[in-house]
This record gives C-alpha cells, structure tokens and sequence, in this order.
C-alpha cells in the first residue's frame, strides 16, 4: 500500500475519513430538510451544488497551488496520461446529493445512510480489486474480507430493523436500491477524485473541478424540474438550510487526499463508521422519518468493529 505523504499513518486517514462520513450524514439531514421546506429535490441539489461551487470559486482566484493545478491537469490531459473520465467525479457527487434531497426525506436519514453503506463498502472492495485508484491495485487481505463481512452484517441489521417496524411502513423499503447504487458512486467519486487529484498536485483543483461539473448537472435538472412544476415560493430563512455545499466542499477534499494513503475500501468503511454514528445522532434528535431502533443502534456498533478489523495491517492478500 503506498501513501500519498510518506509516514502518514493509515489511522490518521482513517479518522479523517470518519469525519468526513460524519459530515456527509449531516449534509444530508441539512439538504434532507432544505427539500422539505422547498417541496423540490432537485433545486435543493443544485442550491447545495452551486453554493459550495461558489465558495471554491473564491478559494482558488487566492491559491497560486490550485490554479497551477488546472495547467498540471491540461497537461495530463493532452499527454493521454490522465483519461477524460477523471474529470467525471462530479457526476457521481451530484446523484448523492440529489439522492438527500428526494429519497432520504421519504425512508429517513438513518435508512437512507445504511443504503449509501453498503454501496460505498461494495464499490470500495471492488474498485481496490480492480485498480481503478491513484493507489493502483490493492489485493482483498483476510481482515479486509472480514470486515466487509461485519460491515454487510450491520446493514442487515439496520435494514431489517426498518422492515419489520411497528409502524408497518414498509411500501417505500425498494427505495434503498437507489442509495446503494448512489453509495457506489460514492466510491468511485473518491477513487476518480484521488486519480485527478495526482494528476494535479492539489486537492483543491480536484474539489473544484467536481463541483463545476456536478453543478453543471444539477442545474439542467433543476431547470426542468422549475419549467415543469414552477419556482419554490417556501424558502427557509435559517442560514444552516444553505450550508450543504460547503460541507461537500470538506468531505470531496478529504477523500481526494486520503483515498491514496488508505485505499478506496478502507476509506469507504471508515466513512462508513461517520456517516452511521452521525445518522444516528441526527435521527434521534431530528429526524427527517421513521427514528432511532434498537437494530440500528446494533448495526453501527458491529460497523465499528468492521473498520477496525479492516485496518488491522497483515502480509497475507487473497486473490
């Protein structure tokens, strides 16, 4: 396994990671709620999309490093040693945020995040296999099997703890084959992020150039979802409601940076551990649907034990 900044210890991208899942959670509550208050999904993508475009505008017009890395990526580009599918990582970014803004406000943030899990642990496994990250191929290790074997077993958990709830509300449970695929992309925007982010030296250029193109996306959308349904009228005062953008600024920058110290896999589990602990918490206090069950509260703590499992180094790959 190589790393990005040599010395840097695998925990630390592992902290960092789980921040990061924990920030994403809370993007999606925020987005979650901005869609509720909006009646419209697809302008609340785009608000969140567009608002953090405009920050990174700002941040690099001041940073000599970012805009150097534009010229590194032309360069990359021209020369075939960078394909244009880099360049793709905002695509995946705008179906997740997308994604928060009409399925989690249906089946609830704590089950839309276990859906986002299993495709993030999924698409990790299978993009280290394959090669596709700046770390090249990364072999499955017994441990690394293990814990993708723990981390399946808490989404069964929090799965079937939503599925047989007193509630009975169990029409909208397929909903959570859109957030698999969503979390899959998950992945592969962190391993395709990690690639540009090589090509050009900074993380910042890598951010930038996945919310442009993110953004790009979501305002078609939301540009046919307003000509079809019309403009909201009903928008939130509170300045949190806004603040989406920004923290996807911090959670793409992140896994850009970290992807190539910890790998696509373990990146995704740890994300995994944030992104599960911060919905719980979230769905407990203010939750978008359904709350907090006893099969989800067990489900997060056997995620945990995965990703530390996981990160247990040993020499012994299986092919």
């Amino acid at each position: 396994m190589t790393s990005a900044k040599p010395g840097l210890p695998v925990w630390i991208a592992l902290l960092g990671s789980g921040i990061a899942g924990a920030l994403t959670a809370v993007q999606s509550r925020i987005n979650g709620g901005l869609s509720q208050h909006l009646g419209n999904g697809y302008v609340t993508a785009a608000v969140s999309f567009g608002s953090g475009l405009v920050i990174l505008c700002l941040v690099v017009v001041l940073s000599r490093r970012a805009r150097r890395g534009f010229a590194l990526v032309k360069k990359e580009l021209a020369s075939g040693h960078l394909p244009f599918w880099a360049l793709s990582g905002g695509t995946f970014g705008a179906f997740f945020v997308l994604a928060q803004g009409l399925v989690a406000t249906v089946i609830g943030l704590a089950l839309f995040t276990v859906g986002v899990v299993a495709g993030q642990v999924l698409g990790g496994l299978v993009i280290d296999r394959t090669g596709l990250g700046p770390s090249g191929r990364v072999d499955p290790t017994l441990t690394r099997v293990i814990g993708m074997v723990l981390a399946t077993i808490a989404v069964v958990f929090s799965v079937i703890a939503d599925i047989v709830n007193p509630a009975g509300e169990t029409a909208q449970i397929w909903l959570i084959v859109f957030p698999v695929l969503v979390g899959f992309g998950v992945s592969l925007q962190a391993a395709v992020n990690g690639l540009l982010r090589s090509a050009a030296q900074s993380a910042l250029t890598a951010t930038f150039v996945s919310f442009l193109v993110g953004t790009v996306i979501l305002v078609i959308v939301a540009a046919i979802s307003v000509a079809v349904q019309g403009w909201p009228t009903a928008w939130p005062s509170g300045p949190l409601y806004y603040t989406g953008g920004a923290l996807g600024i911090v959670f793409i920058a992140l896994a850009a940076i970290l992807v190539r110290t910890a790998g696509v896999l373990l990146l995704s589990m740890s994300n995994v551990a944030g992104q599960l602990l911060a919905s719980v918490a979230l769905e407990a206090g203010l939750p978008l649907a359904g709350g907090v069950s006893a099969g989800l509260l067990a489900g997060t703590a056997v995620a945990l034990v995965a990703v530390v499992i996981a990160a247990i180094p040993v020499r012994k790959k299986i092919v």
